[in-house]
C-alpha cells in the first residue's frame, strides 16, 4: 500500500530558506516548487513531497528514487548525494520510470540520490553565449531558443569549450535531439560563467554538445 508524508509530517525534510532567489523582475510572479517522489517505478511506493532541495534522499527515508511527479518549478536531479553525478532534468509532468527523465543515457543507471529547483529558469528569457574554445575563446554564438541540432543551424564542431549564461537557464545534451548527457547551465551558477567544460558538472567527461533548449519553470 502506498504511504505518503505529509508536509507538516515531514518538516525535518524541507527546507524553506532560499540559497538562489525565487524571483525576479523579468520574470514576473514568484514561481512555487513542490515535486513528489516515489520509492518505486510508475508512483508506488513510499513517498514524499518537496518544496526545496534535497542533498541527500537516506535522510529523509528513502533508499532510491525511481519516480516522479514535477507539480510546479524546474527541477533538477542527480545520481549522488550532494549534487553530484549525473543531472537528470525535471520540468514539470510525471516520470513514471527511469527512462523518462534519463535522456537516453547509452547505460542504464538506476540511481537518484539528491535534487534542487532551478530558481533561475525562464523559458521566456533565456539567453547564453556559447564558445569554440575554453575561457571564451574562439568562434561564438549567441543562443535564445531550443536548438536540437546545433550543426544544423550552423555550428560546425559536435563540442563546445566554454559558455556564459546571460540569463535564464539551459539544458545541454550529448547528442542532437535532445538525447545523452544532460549539464544544467544556470545564470546563478558560477555568475553563468562556465570557461571550461569540466566546470559543467562531477559527470562531465566530455566538451561534445549537440543539442541545447531552454529549460521550462
Amino acid at each position: 500500500m502506498r504511504s505518503a508524508m505529509r508536509a507538516s509530517e515531514m518538516n525535518r525534510f524541507t527546507r524553506t530558506h532560499m540559497t538562489s532567489p525565487m524571483f525576479s523582475p523579468s520574470m514576473g510572479t514568484a514561481p512555487y516548487f513542490k515535486v513528489t517522489v516515489f520509492e518505486r517505478e510508475h508512483f508506488q511506493g513510499k513517498c514524499i513531497e518537496f518544496t526545496s532541495e534535497c542533498g541527500n534522499i537516506h535522510n529523509c527515508g528513502l533508499d532510491n528514487i525511481r519516480s516522479i511527479r514535477v507539480e510546479s518549478g524546474a527541477w533538477v536531479g542527480f545520481e549522488h548525494h550532494d549534487f553530484q553525478g549525473q543531472q537528470f532534468i525535471l520540468e514539470r509532468g510525471e516520470y513514471p520510470n527511469w527512462e523518462a527523465y534519463s535522456g537516453s543515457l547509452s547505460y542504464h543507471n538506476e540511481y537518484f540520490m539528491s535534487f534542487r529547483p532551478i530558481y533561475c529558469a525562464s523559458h521566456q528569457n533565456s539567453r547564453m553565449m556559447i564558445f569554440e574554445k575554453e575561457n571564451f575563446m574562439g568562434r561564438s554564438t549567441e543562443l535564445c531558443d531550443d536548438y536540437p541540432s546545433l550543426r544544423a543551424m550552423g555550428w560546425a564542431t559536435p563540442e563546445v569549450g566554454s559558455m556564459h549564461v546571460q540569463s535564464g537557464a539551459f539544458v545541454c545534451y550529448e547528442y542532437a535531439g535532445y538525447r545523452g548527457q544532460q549539464y544544467i547551465m544556470e545564470c546563478e551558477k558560477h555568475s553563468g560563467d562556465y570557461q571550461h567544460w569540466r566546470n559543467w558538472g562531477s559527470h562531465c567527461q566530455t566538451p561534445k554538445v549537440q543539442s541545447i533548449r531552454r529549460i521550462r519553470h
